[in-house]
């Protein structure tokens, strides 16, 4: 079943239009303070596409990012109620917050910055880092490292792999999206049973 190879087409076919860098900055923005896709799934093909735009990518998207992050801290801070049913106890994001919280709890401003690779949703910590009161200059500050590091990453294998890897990924990108789904339910499968 070539599902993935179709929706692969359908991403670079978006990553080539003109409009394709606002709508790298709306899903960097809005990934940061509520949106569930990362914006690497759009970063990666835009690069690939055009390289030699890739850092210029990779800044917007850091930039959008860390001004989403700062909306998300302001709904922390400000209107955490809005919030809570989604983190707080019997919430989908409920256990990621309760890890985002023993991080900064054990790791204080480090844990934004390893947000940034972390599997927990980059959202979550950027509402924790409001909730816990984190001070906003150095919150922005370790959010645009962190965010940067793996933005400007991204954009640096894709201008480094190139049409090869593109050649490559587009091969082989049913056999990774279905095992990406069977780990995926792997994972749900065994936190479901323990």
């Amino acid at each position: 079943m070539r599902l993935f190879s179709a929706l692969y087409t359908r991403v670079m076919r978006w990553s080539e239009h003109r409009h394709a860098p606002w709508y790298l900055g709306a899903l960097s923005f809005s990934e940061s303070s509520f949106f569930p896709i990362p914006p690497d799934v759009m970063l990666a093909p835009m690069c690939l596409t055009r390289p030699q735009r890739a850092w210029w990518f990779a800044g917007l998207t850091t930039l959008a990012s860390v001004a989403g992050g700062l909306l998300g801290y302001l709904i922390g801070r400000l209107a955490f109620d809005l919030v809570e049913p989604i983190v707080g106890p019997g919430g989908h994001y409920a256990e990621a917050f309760g890890q985002a919280q023993d991080w900064f709890e054990h790791w204080g401003i480090w844990a934004v910055f390893l947000a940034g690779f972390s599997p927990i949703p980059y959202k979550v910590f950027t509402i924790t880092a409001g909730v816990v009161g984190m001070a906003l200059v150095p919150f922005a500050i370790a959010s645009a490292i962190g965010r940067g590091l793996r933005f400007f990453m991204v954009a640096a294998l894709m201008v480094w792999g190139g049409a090869p890897m593109e050649a490559q990924l587009r091969r082989y990108v049913d056999w990774i999206g279905w095992l990406v789904v069977v780990a995926i339910g792997l994972f749900v499968l065994i936190k479901v049973i323990l």
